[in-house]
């Protein structure tokens, strides 16, 4: 049997209680489970937290003619007591609503937050962000754009959105990576990848 392939399933976990704890900004719920052990038997029952979110959609923008990447710049929370500035770096990407697909999310968001449209759209994969803490499933695109009069602020009034569109040489962003200067998950993932695949990526779209 491959190493990769998981001996455990759904079957060895027994949630015993789950409750809502805080419902806000973030939906927050408090459970109470025990699971099977690698060496046989089961855990005493335990206590978790759970940050409960919709699955998401990042997309990173890429001028394949150019060699330019688009990504944003806006406010985040996580980092005010981290004593970096807390205007961060990071792809386009957004929430998927009910009904919505994956794909439909990042037109959406692109129109959104970037003020273009993909013209076409090349699935990454999917992953869980922090799956200690929260259920939040990603899932990654590769959008083609032309980013030659892409620019200025962007968002949605009614969500409070204040976006900076940035267009960056993809050189430039990978050493961003590099630096420290792009340092979120999402974002380094995606340009990682498109490392990777690039010239396939060409292939494909010339």
């Amino acid at each position: 049997m491959s190493k990769l392939k998981n001996r455990f399933s759904l079957k060895d976990v027994e949630v015993m209680s789950k409750e809502n704890c805080h419902s806000g900004f973030l939906n927050i719920e408090k459970l109470y489970l025990k699971h099977r052990l690698f060496e046989g038997g089961w855990s005493e029952v335990l206590q978790r937290e759970l940050i409960v979110k919709d699955e998401a959609v990042g997309i990173l923008l890429f001028d394949s003619f150019r060699d330019e990447v688009v990504m944003v710049r806006q406010f985040r929370v996580g980092l005010l007591d981290k004593q970096v500035i807390p205007w961060m770096l990071e792809l386009v990407a957004g929430m998927v609503g009910e009904g919505e697909s994956t794909e439909q999310v990042a037109i959406r968001e692109t129109r959104e937050e970037s003020d273009c449209v993909p013209i076409e759209l090349v699935k990454i994969f999917e992953y869980f962000n922090s799956p200690g803490t929260s259920n939040e499933k990603i899932t990654l695109f590769c959008g083609r754009v032309d980013a030659s009069c892409v620019e200025g602020v962007h968002g949605l009034t009614e969500e409070h959105e204040d976006i900076e569109v940035v267009v960056l040489p993809f050189e430039e962003a990978l050493a961003g990576v590099e630096s420290g200067l792009i340092n979120n998950a999402m974002s380094i993932i995606a340009l990682q990848w498109l490392k990777l695949h690039k010239a396939k990526l060409l292939d494909r779209w010339h």
